[in-house]
């Protein structure tokens, strides 16, 4: 019986592990429709992007990157670039980074910025974007 059980138990985790990813793939593919309408929209609106930096874990410095684009949080720590890739922007950032620069690898966007951080500090992607161009979405079609 208690083989069973743990069968049992094995599945209902792999069901379930497999609904998370499946709602988790639907929230990143709406995230990067947004992001891929925000770029459309800034583009036609002329909104200048920006050289994006990464920024050193516990704000130990910064690093070139060869990205450009516009920084989704206030705190610049994470980005979209001007063909609508999502990059968080914090890294462990050696002397030799900082110096010569960084890379920084994409990811996918979330619908949250921030989600599980503290308090006050998440934003949702659709009010970043709000922030950095008014009435974007209005544009973007």
């Amino acid at each position: 019986m208690s083989d069973d059980w743990a069968a049992q138990r094995t599945e209902a985790a792999r069901v379930q592990a497999e609904r998370l990813r499946a709602r988790q793939d639907v929230e990143h593919e709406e995230a990067e429709a947004l992001l891929r309408d925000f770029v459309r929209a800034a583009a036609a609106a002329g909104l200048e992007p920006e050289p994006l930096q990464v920024k050193g874990y516990g704000g130990r410095g910064t690093a070139r990157t060869s990205l450009r684009g516009w920084y989704l949080r206030q705190d610049r720590t994470a980005g979209v670039t001007t063909d609508g890739t999502f990059y968080v922007l914090t890294a462990p950032l050696t002397l030799v980074d900082r110096v010569r620069g960084a890379r920084v690898a994409p990811q996918r966007p979330p619908m949250i910025l921030g989600a599980g951080g503290k308090d006050g500090s998440s934003i949702e992607l659709v009010a970043a974007l709000e922030r950095l161009l008014p009435g974007w979405r209005n544009t973007a079609t």
